[in-house]
């Protein structure tokens, strides 16, 4: 079991590399977490780096695709801080990611504040407590060079792969009305079309929106009023490049792009 110090030292050697822009093989073994708890414990730490405030959540992993992608057998959260969100339509450095992928999502902005409680949140209960819906792009990344062998309590402490963070304009459609599973993001890369699903985000990205909400739950974390939850790629990730310019189009529900430096 990792003590406080180790947990601390542990997020310390992460955050620095993702400053850095480097990668390591593996932590220490003194400093690696055995379990999902403790991956999230070193996870949490990250906070209190210099990486800015606390803006939001992401979901690792949503899809067979993403899964395969990093080698895990299911979801996992991770934070978005400030100092990684990216404008809509500006430019994402491409220094230091070896993962290289973009991954349009579902992102949802919280109205209130979803506490810690004994008993799971319903999907129509978290969806109540949502503000607006908006049109995303993730771009992973892992401090671990091999990410595919790092294991699951590893990536869970490299705060399950976030990197950078694109955020559209909110929907000003009803997508209360619109059924997300069946919406279908056009998605345009170097001159290629290519088609999104929202049932791969874990067949519903409004479920997958529940689930983020429950892992919190079960952490004694409350998700709160403001902060996004993006929930997962809706299209196998992408290949990107530097010059690349990659657009989603998510019809009434809104539009995203964003440039590689």
């Amino acid at each position: 079991m990792l003590d406080d110090k180790a947990i601390r030292a542990a997020s310390g050697v992460l955050a620095g590399h993702w400053r850095a822009g480097t990668k390591l093989d593996v932590l220490d073994s003194a400093l690696r977490p055995r379990s999902r708890a403790e991956g999230y414990a070193i996870q949490a730490a990250l906070e209190s780096s210099p990486s800015g405030r606390l803006f939001g959540w992401k979901i690792a992993a949503t899809s067979e695709a993403g899964q395969k992608h990093i080698n895990v057998r299911g979801p996992m959260a991770g934070r978005i801080l400030s100092d990684t969100v990216i404008a809509d339509g500006g430019t994402a450095s491409m220094k230091g990611n070896e993962m290289r992928v973009g991954e349009p999502e579902f992102t949802f902005r919280m109205a209130r504040d979803l506490p810690p409680r004994s008993w799971a949140y319903g999907v129509e209960e978290v969806l109540a407590a949502v503000d607006s819906l908006h049109p995303a792009i993730e771009i992973p990344d892992s401090r671990f060079a091999d990410f595919a062998s790092a294991g699951e309590a590893q990536l869970i402490a490299d705060n399950a792969c976030a990197h950078l963070f694109v955020l559209g304009p909110p929907a000003t459609a009803n997508w209360r009305a619109i059924d997300l599973v069946e919406e279908r993001p056009e998605i345009t890369l170097r001159g290629q079309r290519y088609v999104g699903h929202g049932k791969n985000v874990l067949g519903d990205p409004r479920v997958a929106l529940a689930w983020l909400a429950n892992e919190l739950r079960a952490l004694g974390i409350t998700l709160r009023a403001g902060e996004v939850v993006t929930t997962g790629t809706c299209h196998p990730p992408l290949p990107i490049e530097a010059g690349d310019h990659l657009a989603a189009d998510f019809g009434a529900l809104g539009k995203v792009s964003v440039r590689f430096g």
